[in-house]
């Protein structure tokens, strides 16, 4: 434990910069489960990825190399918002009363507001130089679609995006920032897609689902070969472009003279959590660093923590490989909760590898739980966090106290990934007493469960 006085906000010049990705998979001491072709069922090959990924990324899902190269153009991008910061925060601190170190990482002073640029521009870029004219995606809270939009206008792509439809609706200038940026944003699901039809026709009043807006996505995509499509959470080499955060971090804190104790992320997909957890992870497994890592979902959509181990679809049409996951069934549609980031059924193979090991935890909070820990946040740091960032808060709130009951100086880093500034229907919702805390029951879970496939 660090004895001198750290820096209220700890930065990195542009020079210390990471020059590259880590890639968790290297030393993971069990491997991943195998993504399968979803008509064979056999282990997928890098061509059952062909229509909707390029070479690039294709290669960045499947190698086991430990670090890959941040390519140039890329790391010209980053320099527009990278480092951020490694914020110490005294205040809340001391508001709880609490002999903890808390740290958080500030990913939201972007333009998209939130940690989804550092995939988007490589993904855009990689695209870009295979001569992709047009990229399709999801976007739950909308902060995904933000990243992918504005990466396109950086590489002259179009951009479209479909949004889960109680986000779109919730949170209507998501879409205006979107359209600013040249994306062109449809709520799902649409009737401009047979994927998004067929719910239709079995749901008019759906509430979509990030699995329904994939579903559309990958079909636009792999029906046209100027197109493809881009994931914002979940798949490998995602969380790979995502460890810029962790590995910052760690250059962080050897400047603080400090190292975490405790690691918290908010986990729908998983790149929040693996942004800041995978660099860390690599101390614990080859290092034996002594260091918890705890992933935090809602309540109403807890993969990690009640769903099942299973090959699974990522998306609600079986349009995309099987991938072993924790997941709650690929047609479980969630309650229509103000983190529409995390509304995913499943959660990343890696991350799920992890936690089915005992190398992570995984524990869900409701949303008042999170709300309330998001205005404490706020009121005391002078940011406002987003709801989805807020899970990591609420878990991290809980953790200090328990060190104000033992009197232990525990180091506390969190992933504060997004700002709550278009999130403010959410915190009206809260404040005029209209936030209900959605169930998750056991029905509901051998409900979605159904659509599993038996393999």
């Amino acid at each position: 434990m660090s004895k001198k006085k750290v820096p209220g906000r700890i930065y990195l010049t542009e020079d210390q910069l990471p020059k590259a990705w880590y890639n968790m998979q290297a030393d993971m001491p069990n491997p991943v489960a195998p993504p399968l072709n979803p008509s064979t069922h056999k282990p997928a090959s890098g061509a059952d990825f062909e229509a909707i990924f390029p070479k690039d990324l294709i290669e960045q899902e499947m190698t086991l190399e430990r670090y890959i190269d941040i390519p140039d153009e890329v790391m010209k991008m980053y320099k527009l918002m990278r480092p951020s910061p490694l914020i110490r925060a005294y205040c809340l601190e001391e508001a709880l009363g609490t002999p903890a170190h808390i740290y958080y990482k500030y990913e939201g002073n972007n333009a998209s507001g939130s940690h989804k640029l550092n995939s988007a521009v490589p993904q855009a870029y990689y695209n870009k130089i295979a001569g992709i004219k047009k990229l399709t995606t999801e976007t739950g809270a909308g902060q995904w679609g933000t990243a992918l939009s504005i990466a396109c206008g950086f590489y002259d792509m179009a951009c479209e995006v479909y949004m889960v439809r109680v986000s779109y609706d919730q949170k209507p200038y998501r879409r205006v920032i979107m359209e600013t940026y040249g994306g062109s944003v449809i709520p799902s699901p649409s009737p401009s897609t047979e994927s998004g039809r067929r719910i239709l026709r079995e749901h008019p009043d759906s509430r979509g689902s990030l699995a329904i807006a994939i579903a559309e996505a990958v079909e636009v995509a792999a029906g046209r070969s100027d197109t493809n499509y881009a994931l914002g959470s979940v798949l490998n080499h995602v969380l790979l472009h995502q460890t810029i955060i962790g590995l910052e971090a760690q250059k962080q804190f050897e400047i603080a003279d400090e190292y975490p104790d405790i690691v918290i992320g908010c986990c729908g997909g998983g790149s929040n959590l693996g942004g800041i957890a995978f660099p860390f992870m690599r101390d614990k497994i080859v290092n034996h660093q002594d260091i918890r890592i705890i992933g935090v979902e809602p309540a109403a959509c807890p993969s990690l923590t009640k769903g099942k181990l299973a090959y699974d679809f990522g998306d609600a049409s079986g349009f995309t490989p099987l991938m072993k996951m924790y997941t709650l069934g690929h047609d479980f549609v969630p309650s229509g909760i103000h983190a529409g980031g995390l509304r995913y059924h499943g959660c990343s193979p890696i991350i799920s590898k992890l936690h089915e090991d005992g190398l992570m935890e995984a524990t869900s909070v409701s949303q008042s739980e999170v709300f309330a820990a998001a205005k404490l946040f706020a009121k005391h740091e002078a940011l406002l966090p987003a709801p989805e960032s807020s899970h990591a808060i609420a878990v991290a709130i809980q953790e200090a106290l328990k060190c104000k009951e033992t009197g232990e100086e525990k180091v506390i880093l969190f992933n504060l990934s997004g700002n709550g500034y278009l999130d403010l229907a959410a915190y009206d919702n809260y404040n005029h007493g209209k936030i209900v805390d959605a169930e998750y029951t056991d029905e509901m879970l051998a409900e979605g469960l159904k659509t599993v496939p038996e393999l």
